[in-house]
Formats: C-alpha cells, structure tokens, sequence
C-alpha cells in the first residue's frame, strides 16, 4: 500500500500484477474448504482489500428476469434488480464489464463466468480504476464465478437466492438435470430457455461437446406434471447414456425408445430431436421423433424450416429413422422448440403458429446480439404476446455455428 497518495481521505492501494496474483491466490486458498454461506463474504473481504466498496453479488433467477443479490456479512443488499434496462443487466447481456462513473468514484458491474455460463453479476465501486485494476477485476470476477458453481453442489443457498416463486416437485427434478444453458467456443455457442420456469415438467434438453462433434438434444414428454417429469428423466438418461458409448443417431434412437417403453409400456411417449453437428465443418445430422422442424436462421431471417423424415416418437418402437442432413455457413443458426411455444394460444384467442413465431424470431435477431441474449429475448417476446399464458411446457434451444478455428 502507497501511505503517500491518498484520495477522498482513503490510502491508494497498490493493485499491480503482483499485487494481484496475491490477492487471487489468497482468495482461492481461502476458499477450499471455507462453507459455502461464507464464500460471499470472503469475496467482500477481499475485494475491500483491494480498496474496494459496496460489494454485490447478483445472481440470475430462473425466468432470467431478474439479478438478485446474495445476502451476506460484508455485502450490499438491495431489491432485485431487473436485467432489462439496467446497468447489472447490461454487463450480464454483453458478458462484457461495464463502468459508471459516480462523484466519489465508479462504480463497477463485472459478470460472472464460469467458463462461458453466465452465473451473474459481481458489483463494487473503487475509488479509482486504471488498466490494472481492470485486469485484477475480471480474474476476479472469474475466479468468484467458479467458486460459486463449485460451491453450488454442496448448498440450496444460492439455488434459493435465485427463486422469486415457489417450485413445483416436477421442475425441481428437471432443473436438476440440466446442463449450463448457455455454452460459447470459437466455433460453436448454444443457448436455452425453458418456461414455465417454476412449473416446467415434461420438456427438457441436453448437449454435450465432445471433441468436434457437438450432440444436442430436446425432449418433451407427454403430460403434466410428475409423471411427465418422471418420463422425461428416463429419456434423457437413457440419451446420455447411449451418446456416451459413442452410438449413431439410429442406434441412439432405438436405445431411448426401448428404455422408455420398457419402463413405461406402449401407452406413454416422448417427442425429441436428436442432433450432431461438425463443429469443425457445419455439418448438421439430426432425427426428428415427432418434434416440431427446427427453423434456420441466416442474416436475421428465417431461411427455412429444417423438415426430416418422420419418426416415431420414443417409447413407440419406431422402425431403424432416417437421418437428415443440413450443411450450415458461418453465422448459422438453428433454433429448436417444443410445440408448447407454437399450439398455445395468443390474446385473441387463436392458435400461436409458427407464422407469428417466425415474425418475432426475426424482430427478436434483428435487435439482439448472442445467442443467449437472443433466445431469452425471444421468450419473453413471446410470453408477453401471449399475455403470459403457458398452459404447456415451451422450451427454446438456439444454437449458432460460427465456422472458426478452436484458435480463432
């Protein structure tokens, strides 16, 4: 610390290269074995040694509307702050830092990465901010992201930080197999959004990078409720299972399908879409077991819809599927739903379709930027055009290949 230089009656700190990789390394010893409820507070600590104030951690809720702050010794707790129109929510949507300058200094909004899921937001103010202190912050704000992931597996703190509703036993047991629903590499990003958040049951979705083959798929099992849940658990096991002994499409199928129909007889079924593309090439492979055909997006604009082979759904012990095969250009993207989005019902009291989906997917791009930014936008879009009404499961699954190197 510089004892010399001070500044609004607080000392300069010294917040240099070194200085850094000290503060990082004390932080991360620190937290190895520190309880989850106290990793918010060390973060305060920290960050105040570094000469830092008014410590936040806001974290996404499950609608995606709303950044809600951790509460803890140390940190600054307020009313949720919405990511619409906010300065947190701003520097959430861009995944970029974003600073406001104030009388006595700026305050600063960093998201939290881990990887490239965006966890939310860490919020300080310093007296002063140069390209060092700049540097130390996003490693910090990286490093506090992996260590509240991390932390995420041994406490319901921050999975009830991020609730603003109760939840039903059917969405609780869907959330909990999920992946991060946002992904971003040099030539791939995805990104998903399922509603309603608190209630969903039988829709769901998975994808896994293995390699420069990216395998997605999304389910929807039939009914409401537990029993959907139930079912749609049992098929996505048994897709992750067969993807992991490394199957073709075909085979991939037939494994899902026999699992849910030995499980559950010939009278219940799940609809899905299962997919493999080339991340290296464009290659798009897919099967399509009773799903809505996924649209592609090219420019802003729906270029097509990505019609296959009808297939059975799982569960009805459909004949060997046929594959159908799409090459994408960079900057594609292809976006997969469930019907729930396109057989609910508008304002007036008319089916949805996929006309008026088509018309907000291209309003929605046109205004929007990542992928994730892009498909939350469009499912409120369409929820408020819906005037909020989800009497099914509706599940948005975007996915953009943008044809660089791993390098790029």
């Amino acid at each position: 610390m510089t004892q010399s230089a001070r500044r609004n009656g607080r000392p300069e700190v010294d917040r240099s290269e070194g200085f850094g990789e000290r503060l990082l390394g004390h932080l991360l010893d620190r937290a190895h074995e520190m309880p989850p409820q106290l990793i918010a507070p060390l973060v305060a600590e920290e960050v105040h040694a570094m000469g830092g104030r008014d410590v936040s951690i806001l974290l996404q809720d499950y609608e995606q509307i709303m950044l809600v702050p951790l509460s803890g010794q140390g940190l600054t707790v307020g009313a949720p702050v919405p990511i619409d129109g906010s300065t947190a929510g701003a520097a959430f949507l861009r995944t970029t830092p974003v600073e406001q300058p104030l009388a006595d200094g700026t305050r600063i909004f960093l998201p939290l990465l881990d990887g490239s899921d965006e966890v939310g937001v860490l919020v300080l103010t310093l007296d002063r901010i140069d390209d060092d202190d700049r540097r130390l912050l996003r490693r910090l704000a990286g490093l506090v992201a992996e260590m509240l992931v991390t932390k995420n597996a041994y406490t319901d703190l921050f999975l009830r930080t991020r609730r603003r509703e109760p939840m039903s036993v059917a969405a609780e047991i869907q959330w909990s197999l999920l992946p991060p629903l946002t992904m971003t590499t040099p030539q791939v990003a995805v990104a998903g959004i399922l509603e309603p958040a608190y209630s969903v049951a039988g829709d769901s979705l998975d994808y896994a990078l293995n390699g420069d083959t990216l395998h997605l798929a999304v389910i929807d099992a039939m009914g409401h409720g537990l029993n959907a849940a139930v079912l749609a658990t049992v098929a996505m096991g048994a897709y992750r299972h067969a993807r992991r002994t490394d199957v073709g499409l075909a085979e991939l199928y037939a494994f899902m399908d026999n699992a849910v129909d030995q499980q559950f007889g010939p009278d219940q079924f799940v609809t899905a879409q299962m997919m493999t593309l080339d991340v290296s090439t464009g290659y798009l492979q897919a099967v399509n077991a009773g799903h809505p055909a996924p649209l592609l997006i090219r420019d802003n604009k729906v270029n097509q819809t990505l019609e296959s082979p009808g297939t059975l759904p799982v569960g009805f012990g459909g004949a060997t599927p046929l594959i159908s095969t799409q090459q994408l250009l960079p900057g594609d993207r292809v976006l997969f739903y469930t019907d729930g989005l396109v057989e609910e019902h508008t304002r007036g009291g008319e089916q949805f379709g996929e006309d008026r989906l088509v018309e907000a997917v291209e309003r929605v791009a046109r205004a929007t930027g990542s992928v994730q930014e892009t498909v939350r936008g469009l499912s409120h879009a369409l929820m408020r055009e819906r005037a909020g009404i989800t009497s099914d499961d509706a599940t948005l699954f975007l996915v953009e290949w943008r044809g660089t190197s791993p390098r790029g």
